[in-house]
């Protein structure tokens, strides 16, 4: 793999040519991202959501973090959190399709402000991702939660909360806001 991209941008195949080496990898329109380590406030909160999430996720479908969601060729992304359907992950795959996604989660960090809070959103209801939240640690937990608009591809803002999350849609999820914050 040379340092310099294709000519016409990296595409998936060309992820899948790079060493396993802990680097996350992200593609925007065939341009590589690598985003930043995660802090260990991100990594908590990535934790403390999985763990609350998995507590009350029906059979249907499974939570999960780490793992590529292909948006196209030239496009794919690596939610902090997401769930996707059972059938989905019982096939034991390297990647997942827009469509076998229930909800995808970014955690917010200095840089990734545009790319959580618009080109992923944007991305994701175009894809038809039906459920996205944006958590940010920056003043306290707040978890921004929206819903799907099918029939435009948009999403629409469901709730935010600071306290507790506490969501009917995709499933009834009732998450404590119990992150401590150190300084």
């Amino acid at each position: 793999m040379g340092d310099l991209p294709p000519e016409d941008g990296w595409t998936t195949d060309d992820l899948n040519a790079f060493p396993d080496d802990g680097v996350r990898r992200e593609l925007l329109d065939g341009v590589l991202l690598v985003p930043p380590s995660r802090t260990d406030i991100h990594q908590i909160v990535a934790m403390r959501l999985m763990v609350a999430l998995e507590g009350s996720c029906p059979i249907a479908y499974q939570v999960t973090q780490g793992m590529e969601v292909r948006i196209g060729r030239r496009c794919c992304f690596s939610p902090d959190v997401l769930v996707a359907t059972d059938e989905a992950a019982c096939r034991r795959p390297a990647f997942y399709e827009p469509q076998e996604i229930v909800l995808a989660a970014e955690i917010v960090s200095p840089a990734s402000q545009s790319m959580d809070h618009i080109t992923k959103k944007a991305l994701y209801a175009a894809s038809g991702i039906p459920h996205y939240w944006v958590i940010e640690t920056d003043n306290g937990l707040v978890v921004h939660t929206h819903e799907l608009d099918s029939r435009v591809r948009i999403y629409r803002p469901a709730i935010t909360f600071d306290v507790e999350v506490d969501v009917p849609e995709p499933w009834p999820i009732r998450v404590p806001g119990t992150v401590k914050r150190t300084v």
